[in-house]
């Protein structure tokens, strides 16, 4: 009986050890498991924090970037507006110093023009030599620089064309008149010995004036005074291209 005490008594002590045993390992597992889940869960906290901190500052950033963006799209926008205005607002200011500031141009400046009858005041004057030449003074009257084109196309009394021109006289540059300044030309107005015809004596002359082109008169035309007399013109009449100097045109 005693022996058989003894063996049950080894055997409950065997069976809680064993229990104790088998709940010390589930203890351990158990605290093993619990420090994973929390290794796990802190892992997660923080990759979930690894994630949410560049997250919520991409996020952060990137919603207030995007915010940012907005509200610098929203302001540029508004800029934009403001700046086209204040461009305006420089544009006027830009105008308004250029108005202020810019000296005035001065009277004989600007684009050049062609002369004729209103920008000019022309002269008609018989010569003694050569004889039975008439000489036309043209002056720039104007505030600009004027082109003399080709030659005067000239109009006595009555007459039905133009008197031709005498192609040996064209000179190399075009006339060119600053304000105040003359060009000439000269008129032959009757053959010295005879050989233009009889003739006939005019009271009055109109000068018209070419263009460039020197395709048609520009303009107004010129009417200068002949002497009270009057000219006498013949057939053989003829006139020179416009010169620079009065010798050039009283050459012909």
């Amino acid at each position: 009986m005693t022996a058989l005490r003894t063996s049950r008594t080894r055997l409950a002590a065997a069976a809680a050890t064993t229990v104790l045993a088998a709940l010390s390992l589930t203890a351990c597992n158990g605290g093993t498991g619990a420090h994973d889940e929390g290794a796990a869960t802190t892992r997660s906290t923080s990759t979930a924090t690894g994630t949410a901190s560049p997250g919520a500052d991409s996020g952060s950033t990137g919603s207030t970037g995007t915010t940012a963006s907005q509200g610098t799209t929203g302001s540029t926008g508004a800029s934009g507006s403001t700046g086209s205005t204040g461009a305006g607002s420089t544009t006027g200011g830009s105008k308004q110093t250029a108005r202020t500031s810019a000296p005035k141009a001065p009277a004989s400046s600007g684009k050049t023009v062609t002369c004729e009858g209103s920008n000019t005041k022309t002269v008609a004057a018989p010569l003694n030599r050569p004889v039975n030449h008439m000489l036309l003074t043209v002056t720039n009257t104007g505030s600009k620089t004027c082109f003399l084109y080709g030659y005067p196309s000239v109009q006595f009394t009555d007459a039905q064309s133009e008197p031709p021109v005498i192609d040996d006289s064209q000179p190399q540059a075009v006339v060119t008149l600053e304000p105040g300044q003359s060009g000439y030309a000269a008129v032959s107005l009757s053959a010295a010995d005879g050989s233009g015809g009889k003739g006939r004596t005019v009271n009055s002359l109109t000068v018209y004036f070419y263009g460039r082109s020197l395709s048609g008169n520009v303009g107004a035309p010129a009417h200068p005074a002949l002497p009270a007399k009057g000219v006498h013109i013949d057939d053989s009449i003829k006139v020179t291209y416009w010169q620079q100097s009065m010798d050039d045109a009283v050459t012909w």
